[in-house]
């Protein structure tokens, strides 16, 4: 069950959605045209306080600030290299590499671009890893960290999955909410992507802010403590 966090004091996620929020209204209106030609996907940096609640993450794990790279190329095996939203080193091996996305609004229209580009990414690293070992003895780990923006679009069930062949009946009656959660699932259950982080938020007409975490397996608190595990497993083999 989703929890609401906008009461909870001292909440170092609730710090981030909000600038989330603030950092893209301050990005749009400094537009040319206040972002409606397509400004939600021209602003950048919106992520950052998330981006950066993850950096602290991987620092309280125990390793250092300065192992933090942000927007690297990695190497791919399907074309020759991915600029990544973060990836963190330790003595020479890549303890992780992480995208941060989001969907604020058009989400029928993105939702499959935002799944291909997920799936993409992650498909060409490890393909990497398997076919020339661009890693090295220590295998790639994987985050996906994802902001939606809870809408009366995102949250409309039963939509339709008709295809030319039966597909896939989890898909049922699901909403886009309720889809980016699945792939999400999937995507750790299946090791594409061993952590996820996913976020739902509103911004109220009243000025709050609010967010929850909807899916059990891809919370603040379950990939923290995949982090740490990730961590103290580099760690031990590299020392």
């Amino acid at each position: 069950m989703a929890v609401n966090h906008a009461s909870v004091p001292s909440d170092p996620t609730q710090a981030a959605v909000s600038l989330f929020w603030t950092a893209r209204a301050d990005q749009l209106a400094a537009l040319p045209d206040g972002g409606l030609a397509g400004g939600g996907a021209r602003a950048a940096g919106h992520m950052n306080g998330i981006r950066d609640l993850v950096a602290k993450i991987f620092v309280d794990a125990g390793l250092p600030e300065d192992s933090i790279t942000y927007e690297p190329f990695l190497p791919g095996y399907y074309r020759a290299r991915k600029r990544w939203d973060m990836a963190i080193r330790y003595k020479g091996a890549l303890v992780a590499a992480l995208e941060f996305k989001s969907q604020v609004g058009s989400v029928g229209k993105n939702i499959n671009n935002r799944f291909e580009e997920a799936l993409g990414t992650a498909t060409d690293t490890w393909a990497a890893q398997k076919k020339f070992d661009a890693f090295g003895e220590v295998p790639p780990w994987l985050g996906y960290v994802f902001v939606l923006q809870e809408t009366q679009e995102t949250e409309q069930s039963n939509r339709s999955i008709d295809a030319l062949f039966m597909a896939d009946q989890t898909f049922k009656g699901l909403s886009y909410n309720q889809r980016y959660q699945e792939m999400i699932s999937r995507f750790v259950s299946d090791n594409v992507y061993q952590a996820g982080w996913f976020i739902t938020t509103k911004s109220h007409d009243d000025g709050r802010v609010t967010y929850d975490e909807p899916l059990a397996t891809a919370t603040g608190k379950s990939f923290r403590v995949a982090v740490q595990g990730r961590v103290n497993y580099v760690r031990s083999v590299l020392g």
